[in-house]
Formats: C-alpha cells, sequence, structure tokens
C-alpha cells in the first residue's frame, strides 16, 4: 500500500514515446541494444544522443547510421510549465526529416507533440506525453515490424530521394514532359 500512496505524491514525468522501425531489423539486428516497451528514465539536464558511436545514449547497430545521427534537448518555454524537445541533425551525411521538414546537418527545431522522424531507411513516430516533472523525463521505445509511414497514413508530401538529400539532390529533369498521344 505504501507505494500506492507515494505514487499520488509523486510528479509525474514527460516521457517520448518512440515508435521505431528499419526495414532491416529482422536481419541485421540494428536496435539490438534498445529495451522495448520499459520506461528509461533520464535526467532532464542530459542531451539524448542518437547514432551508432558508444557515446550516444541510444545506438544504431548499423554502418548506414552516422556516429551521431541527431541529438535531443529539453528546454521549457518561457509561457509554459511542461518540458518541450528541441532536435538537432547531427550527421554531415544525411538531412533529417521531421514530418516534411527537412534538417540539415547542425540544423535544429522544436519537435512537436507528436510528428514522423525519418532519415535513411530509419523510422520514428515520436508522441510526447506532458509531465510535471522539470528534473526528469522518460524514453519508452515500441518496435513496429511495418513501415509506420504506411501504418499512420503519414504520406511524405515529397519523395524521399535516393541520394537521401533534397537539398544535394539535382532538380534538373524533373519537371514534367508534355508529350502528344502518339509519342510513348
Amino acid at each position: 500500500m505504501s507505494s500506492f500512496e507515494d505514487a499520488d505524491t509523486e510528479e509525474t514525468l514527460t516521457c517520448l514515446q518512440m515508435t521505431v522501425y528499419h526495414p532491416g531489423h529482422q536481419q541485421n539486428g540494428i536496435f539490438q541494444s534498445r529495451r522495448f516497451f520499459s520506461r528509461e528514465k533520464l535526467p532532464s539536464s542530459e542531451v539524448v544522443k542518437f547514432g551508432r558511436n558508444s557515446i550516444c545514449q541510444y545506438t544504431f547497430q548499423d554502418k548506414h547510421a552516422s556516429r551521431v545521427q541527431f541529438s535531443l534537448h529539453l528546454f521549457k518555454k518561457f509561457d509554459s510549465s511542461v518540458l518541450s524537445f528541441e532536435i538537432k541533425n547531427m550527421s554531415k551525411k544525411t538531412s533529417l526529416i521531421v514530418d516534411n521538414q527537412e534538417l540539415g546537418y547542425l540544423n535544429k527545431m522544436d519537435l512537436p507533440p507528436k510528428c514522423m522522424v525519418r532519415f535513411g531507411d530509419y523510422q520514428f513516430l515520436i508522441e510526447k506525453e506532458d509531465g510535471e516533472s522539470l528534473e526528469f523525463f522518460e524514453i519508452q521505445f515500441i518496435l513496429s515490424t511495418r513501415s509506420l509511414l504506411q501504418e499512420n497514413n503519414w504520406l511524405p508530401q515529397k519523395p524521399i530521394p535516393e541520394c537521401g538529400n533534397y537539398l544535394s539532390c539535382s532538380t534538373q529533369g524533373n519537371s514534367p514532359i508534355e508529350m502528344g498521344e502518339n509519342e510513348w
């Protein structure tokens, strides 16, 4: 009973629920270092890094991921009593797509309460659950076996180019060409 009574007086923690998908996870174990479905408590002063390097709190077992792919930084807006998150692209070679906003190297933006974050073949559906505590927050990972874009009807407005970066792909020859009926 005492643990239940204590729970009433504890502050709730902001939680980032991250549903992750990568088509090669089954074969390559890309997320093998993750504990799924359990919440992990972190100090709000910590910058959380994702990538393949051991300095990252969350690593991907994938040579296609950058050493540090992206980071999350917590902050509190002046007019708010809850924690907000800022996402920053740390990769020099791959753009980060947040919903349909492309972030190049060192670009950052406020993370919406629910959004899709993508790079390469990685897909993260991130949903924020507000809490009262300013000292700690939690991250919970959920593994999806199906593409999150299709599962959530989250169709990108622009196709992801094969080169992985909207800014560096050539736009030549992408305009429609009008043809007559007999010009197939």
